[in-house]
């Protein structure tokens, strides 16, 4: 028999040969030959980000959860525009969770492009450097002679070129460079131009892949009853008509409840309605939010927590012309992720395999590994589209009921819980009271500010309450951080989502109490913060502040620091006799530094604001008997289409520090829709949700 022998190298000479024109290379045995199994090209990979294959293909891999924020996007075209790649050329892959590869792979906080930037640019300059050099040591010419662009080394003398395919083997022999040259801002192509989103084709067609979309072989599904007291537990309970249920097949005791494993969702939700259970409600069976709102309203009486400290603001207050004080309320809301929680898993011994749709790779790795007793390196997750997160998908409770289920059964499970435990199975924003007090000058001019927070247990209570942004020469903040049962968490833009309205409210109340403008008088106290003085004056230039409005109507203006994001907010409101509330229009300006991409900046906001409105106007979770009373959209609802305000988002061009933007356009919402029914009817607002009552006209 003859046998024809092609070596990797003289395979690649065929396949790449012609030039410019397409050549398809390719082998064809007479009947008696074979064809060996050629070896294929590595490709070059420079770091764990990218890399090129032969065909000139580049791989960007992301290491952070895609939840509708457009990382997916964002994070390659910063790889891609230090590489200079050919953007139709790059293919994105999801990172699964790795201990240490790829640094922290937490998505929250709004970070992933601001704590990634400096870190994909290396990335990217890193190969396009390699490549350079490669080239130069083709031509026998100076790297200085060679640039790049669109995915191709150029010699600029002579005008060759050579794509990057063409150059990845060898620069795969390189030694990578440790400190790469970065572009200048001025040559970016790709970023800071406005670019769709690389998901919008297979959300479209229904070919993305979120969580409750995984299918594996021989997958059973899972529905878990949890104590609907928190803290609770099974005392003890009754499968038998549950086992009746077709498609049921087993039911489980685990620590957080009663699960029950289908052959599919439904009979899995069937049988667990069919479940008799007795529950020892524990110590929180009692608690109320009567109650919860009367302990944190008795804290608040005494000095808390000193969490800022300048000047005196005791005696100033006490010789101050004037003094104003507010009590204002934020409740417990909730997440309300579209994609309730869930998560697949399969356990083969010492190894366990999960899909799932988490904001924490790494934590739902470490707390799979944990719960089995396996090492970390044993357990790999496979990080899905996230059908929302605001935080939620920050913890690992449903993945590791997950695992513990998948490991009873012996089988892959895919757990699915209904909107009616992820609305009473949350973590949720604290609830807070806010005890408020300043002293106005003779001119009215605060020389005082007070703020004592109490609220329900969580790290993050006192952020963007405890460092007002306003230059005020007394100032005491302190808080009190109590637990009352209910479990609490991140709620997108943790705690400026409700500090910034008690902070742009009192503010707004301090200068009515002057007789000043809103406008001006936070203008003028904002002379050392000139990132957010200037978006504070393009947003109330774009929404023409102090101009006649229609009658009925009343702007209301808010600015918050968060996040490492200057924004300011400008609503324009009107209520009717029966204290029905429009919102006509929202405007926006922001500066977050430098900008990637700005149809992702304007998407953002607009969704911050559908959000924060919902929770401003809409929303609140309360307890009553150690339960939360509310279940699903029917008493938890969200804005809809008919009843969005235009919003109008102006993007301030900025060198500074960069920030992030996921989270920072919900802050000044409520507050300034709360001062703009302050200026339409003369009503404050100091309780959310904001309800008709309050504002029917008397």
């Amino acid at each position: 028999m003859n046998t024809t022998t092609l070596n990797r190298r003289d395979f690649m000479k065929v396949v790449s040969m012609a030039g410019t024109g397409f050549v398809l290379g390719f082998y064809l045995p007479t009947k008696e030959q074979e064809l060996l199994a050629l070896e294929p090209m590595e490709a070059f990979a420079p770091n764990a980000f990218l890399s090129i294959d032969a065909t000139g293909t580049v791989t960007i891999t992301v290491a952070k959860s895609e939840m509708g924020q457009g990382v997916r996007t964002a994070l390659p075209m910063i790889v891609a525009d230090e590489l200079d790649a050919d953007w139709s050329k790059v293919k994105i892959d999801q990172a699964p969770a790795h201990p240490t590869k790829y640094g922290s792979q937490s998505t929250g906080g709004s970070a992933s492009v601001r704590r990634s930037w400096d870190m994909l640019r290396k990335a990217g300059a890193t190969a396009r450097d390699m490549l350079v050099t490669a080239a130069a040591q083709q031509w026998n010419a100076e790297k200085s002679a060679c640039s790049t662009e669109n995915g191709m080394v150029i010699h600029k003398p002579s005008g060759k070129k050579l794509s990057y395919g063409e150059l990845a083997a060898a620069a795969a022999k390189l030694p990578v460079p440790e400190n790469p040259p970065l572009k200048d801002p001025k040559d970016f192509k790709i970023i800071g131009k406005p670019m769709n989103q690389v998901d919008t084709p297979s959300r479209v067609d229904g070919s993305a892949v979120y969580g409750i979309d995984v299918k594996v072989p021989g997958m059973v599904y899972a529905s878990i009853e949890h104590s609907p007291v928190f803290g609770g537990k099974v005392a003890s309970f009754d499968a038998s008509k549950a086992k009746k249920i077709a498609g049921v097949k087993d039911v489980i005791q685990i620590d957080e409840g009663v699960a029950v494993i289908a052959t599919n969702t439904w009979s899995a939700f069937k049988g667990r309605e069919a479940l008799s259970i007795k529950w020892d409600e524990g110590p929180n069976a009692n608690q109320s939010q009567a109650n919860i709102w009367k302990t944190l309203e008795e804290a608040a009486k005494k000095p808390g927590t000193e969490e800022l400290k300048v000047g005196d603001a005791a005696t100033a207050l006490n010789s101050a012309a004037k003094k104003v004080e507010a009590v204002y309320y934020a409740p417990f809301v909730a997440h309300a992720t579209m994609e309730p929680m869930n998560c697949t898993a399969h356990v083969r011994g010492n190894e366990c395999e999960i899909w799932a749709p988490t904001q924490t790779p790494q934590q739902a790795q470490n707390q799979a590994a944990r719960v089995l007793g396996i090492p970390v390196e044993n357990v790999k997750v496979n990080v899905t589209m996230l059908g929302g997160g605001f935080g939620r998908r920050l913890q690992a409770d449903y993945v590791v009921e997950a695992v513990k289920v998948a490991k009873a059964v012996g089988a892959p499970v895919k757990l699915v819980w209904t909107r009616e435990d992820d609305m009473q199975h949350d973590f949720y924003r604290p609830a807070t009271y806010n005890v408020m007090t300043a002293g106005l000058d003779n001119d009215g001019w605060p020389v005082a500010w007070t703020h004592r927070i109490a609220g329900t247990k969580e790290k993050g209570l006192v952020t963007g309450g405890s460092t007002p942004p306003y230059a005020i020469p007394n100032v005491l903040i302190d808080s009190h951080i109590i637990d009352v049962g209910v479990p609490i968490g991140a709620w997108r833009s943790v705690g400026p989502s409700q500090n910034a309205f008690m902070v742009e409210s009192f503010i707004d109340e301090l200068a009515a109490a002057a007789k000043k403008d809103p406008f001006e008088y936070r203008r003028r106290l904002l002379e050392n913060k000139p990132r957010l003085k200037r978006v504070l004056e393009l947003a109330a230039e774009k929404a023409g502040w102090g101009k006649p409005l229609q009658a009925g109507r009343g702007r209301g203006i808010a600015c918050c620091e968060s996040f490492g994001s200057n924004i300011a907010e400008v609503a324009e409101v009107s209520v009717a006799n029966d204290g029905s509330l429009t919102i006509h229009r929202v405007v926006v300006a922001v500066d977050c530094g430098p900008v990637v991409n700005p149809k992702t900046i304007e998407a953002q906001i607009e969704g911050a604001i559908v959000y924060g409105l919902s929770a401003a106007i809409k929303d609140e979770i309360t307890i009553e008997k150690g339960r939360v009373a509310q279940g699903n959209f029917n008493d938890y609802q969200i804005m809809r289409i008919n009843e969005m305000p235009k919003v109008e988002v102006h993007i301030v061009p900025s060198t500074e520090s960069q920030g992030g933007i996921g989270e920072p356009g919900l802050p000044p919402i409520a507050p300034a829709v709360c001062n703009a029914i302050f200026a339409a009817t003369g009503k404050r607002i100091r309780k959310l949700p904001i309800r008709a009552e309050d504002l029917k006209k008397s």
